[in-house]
């Protein structure tokens, strides 16, 4: 079994450079919210997917998702 890193990409990389951005004198991006896991109604954690709402000088919301994939499901010629 290999460990997932979404956490790590989520909370050390995307969420921060939102952030940086967030906070230049004219930034492309004016909200960030928080990392968002994937739970159950219980509060179990369903997945190691997170998830990140931000929304542009415009005021169009993005929600940006950090999951693992199976290579063997996805063809990653056409993202690499």
């Amino acid at each position: 079994m290999n460990l997932a890193y979404c956490d790590y990409i989520a909370y050390s990389i995307v969420q921060p450079g939102l952030l940086t951005d967030s906070q230049k004198d004219s930034p492309m991006i004016t909200e960030v919210g928080k990392v968002k896991m994937d739970l159950a109604k219980e509060g179990w954690m369903q997945t190691t997917t997170k998830r990140i709402m931000c929304r542009d000088r415009n005021g169009k919301p993005y929600l940006i998702t950090v999951e693992e994939i199976d290579e063997k499901k996805v063809d990653m010629s056409q993202y690499l």
